[in-house]
């Protein structure tokens, strides 16, 4: 690295908007964020932080950050793009119809609660991946806040305790999720003893406890007695991947963004692109109008139609991303749309001739930049807490197609190219991207969300870029989302609507408005700025920017 050490470490704790500093972290909540800025203040580098944030949200943030999930990884280090894939795998006895009934129908349920739903964690892997290429701490140092707040308690507040209630009639009897978590309160340490001693064999052992110890012993007798199906062999051949990241021009800027087994990049890129070639149709438009909303859902249409046809796991269905990114593809895409009418949603075809995830944002003083995003699905994940060792399982399984044609929990059908298989990575929407302009990182950026990660992201980024937002204010703005299916259908959210007079107009054009029961994302975002980062943690979670200042000798 380029530093000897750090002589003089500031660390700033500060409430929205941050405006400077030479090193920060946009996370989920408080503990995340400050365990990542302390990190950032003992000298580690941006690498070291989102490790450490990620092992605290495991502890923190039990509804996405987790040991039994999985996710991507975005980086720029000492001037270079990366990727790191630590997506789920489908369990070796996993098959095609594994969901279906006798009569081919998809069960209910079975790839969302219980044992089946759990693909073969990757998390732990991931990051003692992403620490042994680039990290500069010790491994152990990093667990060290996540084991504290795990075995002397942290304090969840009435968001997380909500949630949580929640959890508890979802789920009911069918799993053990209330045997762990149905002693928490808001206002009172909720310490996790089990989950500490887990945190502790990985911090001396590694990954090796997790995929052949102690951990993945119990994990292996939790499958046995609960129904499930990953077995140790399946623990024991977990990889996690490093693949080419995705990098697209765009304003001056190269998105570096998330390739397959992920959508979301490509999705991204192709959102950027079209609204930029149809960027006549939205001059002197504000965002959220009815004439603005109309023409990105008819974007979004076209994109969701490539989805659902030409995405998956590339190591077992051929994608094509270099036609999905070409520009004369995107500008044939781009005059499809209808600037005055809806396309008729059986119309639009693919183009080719043939709730609960978290993110947070990290930069270094050093110029590195790590956009994580990590998942178990849904909130809590498939339910199923492995006992003894004190951590949910995923319901990753959901995110493949159990039947073609036939929609997730998040409403997106899929064809063959994402059907199970056993070893196969599942589809995914997350989206962890960085805009990189002259080797510099200009901006991190990522967000939760199923299906609607990408075009949350690319909501922002508009704001950002074609609106001349700030942070705070591009954040904050209210959200909607069209995926092709339903038919027309734009889902608003609870946090906020469209104007009443955009609804009304909408609606004659032939629109579906609906506010769905969960709001669209949980965007964190740091952005580069002439005195420093300025950083925005959504205003619908619990998120927190934290500042550290550093100087340090070349």
């Amino acid at each position: 690295m380029l530093a000897r050490r750090l002589l003089t470490l500031i660390l700033l704790l500060i409430t929205l908007p941050a405006s400077a500093g030479q090193g920060a972290i946009a996370a989920p909540d408080r503990y995340g964020a400050e365990t990542g800025a302390a990190i950032l203040a003992q000298g580690g580098n941006a690498v070291d932080a989102a490790v450490a944030t990620a092992f605290t949200l495991a502890v923190t943030y039990p509804e996405a950050g987790n040991l039994g999930g999985g996710g991507f990884m975005t980086l720029w280090f000492e001037g270079h793009p990366y990727f790191l894939d630590y997506r789920e795998t489908a369990p070796a006895l996993a098959h095609r119809d594994l969901y279906l009934d006798e009569q081919g129908e998809v069960i209910p349920d079975l790839s969302l609660v219980g044992s089946k739903a759990v693909g073969v964690p990757g998390s732990v892997m991931g990051m003692w991946e992403a620490h042994q290429r680039f990290g500069q701490l010790p491994w152990a140092q990093l667990l060290a806040p996540a084991i504290q707040l795990a075995e002397q308690g942290f304090v969840p507040g009435e968001a997380l305790y909500q949630i949580k209630q929640d959890g508890l009639s979802h789920f009911g009897e069918r799993t053990n999720f209330a045997r762990y978590f149905g002693s928490m309160e808001a206002d009172k340490p909720f310490r996790q003893l089990q989950l500490a001693a887990t945190l502790k064999r990985i911090a001396t052992q590694g990954p090796d406890d997790f995929y052949q110890g102690t951990t993945a012993e119990l994990l292996v007798e939790q499958m046995g007695h609960s129904g499930g199906l990953i077995s140790l062999e399946d623990l024991v051949n977990y990889r996690a991947k490093w693949r080419q990241p995705i990098q697209f021009p765009w304003q001056g800027f190269t998105l570096v963004t998330a390739p397959p087994p992920s959508s979301g990049g490509i999705a991204l890129a192709q959102l950027l692109a079209l609204k930029a070639e149809r960027l006549k149709d939205f001059a002197g438009l504000s965002a959220n109008e009815a004439q603005y909303v109309h023409l990105v859902a008819e974007i979004e249409k076209r994109v969701f139609a490539d989805r659902a046809e030409y995405l998956g796991d590339p190591d077992f269905h051929p994608v094509p991303v270099e036609r999905l990114l070409d520009p004369q593809y995107l500008a044939k895409r781009a005059q499809e749309v209808k600037p005055n009418s809806l396309s008729p949603t059986l119309s639009v075809q693919p183009g080719l001739e043939s709730h609960q995830t978290t993110h947070y944002s990290v930069v270094d003083a050093w110029g590195n930049a790590v956009s994580n995003t990590t998942t178990l699905n849904l909130e809590f994940g498939s339910g199923v807490v492995v006992e003894g060792a004190g951590f949910l399982l995923n319901n990753e399984m959901d995110d493949f197609s159990a039947k073609p044609g036939v929609p997730n929990a998040f409403g997106v059908v899929g064809g063959d190219a994402n059907a199970i298989a056993p070893g196969k990575r599942m589809l995914s929407s997350m989206s962890p991207s960085l805009l990189v302009k002259d080797k510099t990182v200009e901006l991190v950026i990522g967000t939760p969300g199923g299906s609607t990660i990408f075009t949350s992201v690319f909501q922002v980024i508009s704001n950002l870029y074609d609106l001349g937002m700030t942070p705070e204010q591009a954040v904050a703005l209210p959200r909607f989302h069209h995926q092709l299916w339903p038919a027309n259908e734009i889902r608003q959210e609870p946090y906020g609507s469209l104007a009443p007079e955009d609804q009304k107009q909408l609606e004659r054009m032939g629109y579906k408005l609906v506010v769905q029961d969960w709001d669209l994302g949980d965007v964190q975002v740091l952005q580069r700025q002439e005195n420093g980062w300025q950083g925005a943690a959504d205003p619908r979670g619990r998120g927190t920017v934290i500042l550290v200042e550093t100087e340090f000798n070349e």
